[in-house]
């Protein structure tokens, strides 16, 4: 299994959930965080805005379904811009449901 961790723009969340939903990947986590990039925010005349709001989005799937879901992703939030985002990929040991005891996905 996989987790993956994609940063994105919040005016690309219902874009990118609506395509995830639409190939089969619906279940995840949504997250409203702040952060910041390589090049530490972003200046509007004298003001630095060096926390910008971002969406975090944290689905685990089986491992032949990684490279689409991030396929998916890449192409539903990329604007072309600086601050579009960024998609981390890890290894999920194991996955308990809480309610069941149900071991795997």
């Amino acid at each position: 299994m996989k987790m993956i961790r994609a940063i994105i723009r919040p005016e690309k969340e219902n874009t990118v959930v609506d395509a995830l939903d639409k190939a089969g990947f619906s279940s995840m986590t949504k997250m409203h965080i702040f952060g910041r990039g390589r090049q530490k925010g972003i200046q509007v005349g004298p003001i630095v805005y060096d926390e910008l709001p971002k969406v975090q989005l944290m689905l685990v799937v089986n491992d032949k379904d990684a490279e689409d879901v991030v396929s998916i992703i890449e192409n539903t939030a990329r604007t072309g811009n600086i601050g579009d985002g960024k998609i981390f990929i890890s290894e999920v040991l194991e996955a308990y449901t809480v309610r069941t005891g149900e071991k795997g996905l």
